[in-house]
């Protein structure tokens, strides 16, 4: 066991190195008897195998792309190619007697990935974050929004269950909007010693930063809809009364804080189209209808919205998407939800971008991944966000005014955004709340700046599954030094 200069712990025993090595060499095996496979099946129709299944991936992420980038009868069209791709292999397979063989490939290679990304996992040292002693809190304030979640707060009896544990409980009125960080302001004021909130993560970032300002722990509850926050802060989010046990048998986290444009943010600060698409107020009764609807004229309209960053000193221009996070993924899976931070506490920001301008690229993205000259993967100190548009009108022109955001970024009761004249606004979705900011948008990263206040006892982070790299794979498996992965450039 060694301690890294955060203070936290990494652990790597030799047990757990010799499984690494032995798991790696399974992996190589089997991607080695893979191509075995193939090798011996040419004559029996193996290269068949390989090139419908690379030319039904490829066919089918042009059709996915067709159907995101167009309405009408071309939207159609891509609907049925990306579903007639896949179809159309396994049919050939059966039809020509190669099933088979396509599936003993599938099974080598899988078994390869698999015991690649546990031995990589296992070899990696993992960084545990340093946990400090916790007295308990003696005028908790803890703010709770009954309809977060579904109405988690009433479900599980957070509000009885909090002050019976002795802290003090302001419940939002639903109807009527309140500013949460004004709240956390007067609670400290009045002498609270820790602050807290059960609701989404743009809430909980708001009161984390008064908090933070404060030096004071911060309680996250598990009470909102998806608890990205609290999954990496290895919470229980099945049940968000455990977290209350942190009241009294509590120990403290030392994490990052992230800020947008002097708005913190816990999680993520996305940029281009997701952004523009959580500023309709139809998305939230109906996301998936809203995103395929502005889709076209996000992507390829006329008046597309481009970003350009600064990456600490790198240059990124014309992305079409940005996503900011506060700590780095693990992988890009953040961009359906399935993202795991390992940590909170490295002191960097990650950051992904996105440029994908038709099928083409969209075929390059299935079949390379992360490898992709479309999809840019890094991390960062400071990022600086500007726009271009193409063309007269941006799509996002016509959503400005229903973001219920002011030009400062901060939300607005409900109102229009504020067209600040000479500036470029454009829209940011920080930890999925819809806001508008003036260009350039600055992010950076507040280390070590909030004080998280978690049970003893919890479920913890589960270790997320690292990208495969048959580089470092190799390496591993014939007993070289296999060196920490780092952001990088796709």
């Amino acid at each position: 066991m060694s301690q890294d200069g955060r203070g936290g712990t990494r652990t790597a025993g030799s047990g757990g190195g010799a499984a690494a090595r032995l798991l790696a060499r399974i992996a190589v095996l089997a991607a080695v008897g893979s191509l075995v496979v193939l090798v011996l099946a040419i004559g029996d129709g193996g290269l068949v195998v390989l090139l419908a299944g690379l030319l039904g991936l490829v066919v089918c992420a042009a059709g996915v792309w067709w159907f995101l980038a167009h309405r009408g009868a071309v939207r159609l069209l891509g609907a049925l190619v990306a579903v007639a791709a896949p179809v159309g292999v396994l049919v050939l397979f059966a039809h020509d007697g190669l099933w088979r063989t396509a599936l003993l490939l599938v099974l080598c290679w899988a078994l390869a990935v698999a015991c690649a990304r546990a031995a990589l996992r296992r070899a990696r040292p993992r960084r545990k974050t340093r946990s400090f002693p916790a007295s308990r809190p003696r005028s908790a304030f803890l703010i709770m929004n009954p309809k977060s979640g579904g109405g988690k707060v009433g479900r599980f009896g957070l509000v009885d269950r909090a002050e019976a544990l002795g802290a003090r409980v302001t419940v939002l009125d639903p109807d009527a909007p309140a500013d949460v960080a004004a709240l956390a302001r007067e609670a400290v004021a009045d002498g609270a010693d820790l602050l807290g909130v059960a609701g989404g993560d743009g809430t909980q970032a708001l009161v984390a930063a008064v908090a933070a300002e404060h030096d004071l722990p911060f309680l996250v509850i598990s009470a909102g809809t998806r608890n990205h926050f609290a999954m990496d802060l290895g919470l229980d989010r099945s049940d968000p009364s455990r977290c209350l046990d942190a009241l009294t048998d509590g120990e403290e986290l030392r994490i990052d804080l992230g800020d947008v444009g002097g708005r913190p943010f816990v999680n993520t600060v996305s940029f281009g189209v997701y952004a523009d698409v959580v500023q309709r107020p139809e998305y939230r009764d109906d996301k998936a209808g809203t995103a395929l609807t502005l889709m076209p004229d996000l992507l390829v309209g006329e008046g597309v919205r481009r970003l350009d960053a600064r990456i600490d000193d790198t240059a990124l221009t014309s992305q079409q998407a940005l996503l900011i996070s506060n700590n780095a993924y693990t992988s890009p899976d953040v961009l359906s939800g399935g993202g795991r931070r390992p940590s909170l506490d490295d002191g960097e920001l990650g950051v992904l971008g996105i440029r994908v301008e038709g099928a083409a690229e969209a075929a390059d993205l299935a079949v390379r991944g992360s490898q992709s000259t479309g999809l840019t993967v890094t991390t960062a100190r400071r990022v600086e966000v500007t726009s271009t548009v193409t063309g007269d009108a941006g799509p996002d022109d016509t959503a400005r005014g229903d973001s219920g955001a002011d030009a400062s970024g901060t939300s607005g009761p409900g109102g229009a955004g504020a067209d600040v004249s000479g500036t470029d606004e454009i829209p940011v979705a920080v930890d999925g709340e819809a806001l508008r900011m003036t260009t350039p948008v600055v992010c950076t990263l507040r280390p070590g700046a909030l004080r998280v206040l978690v049970p003893r006892h919890r479920p913890g982070v589960v270790a997320p599954a690292p990208r495969v790299d048959w580089r470092r794979l190799v390496d591993l498996a014939f007993g070289r030094p296999v060196p920490s992965p780092r952001g990088q450039n796709g």
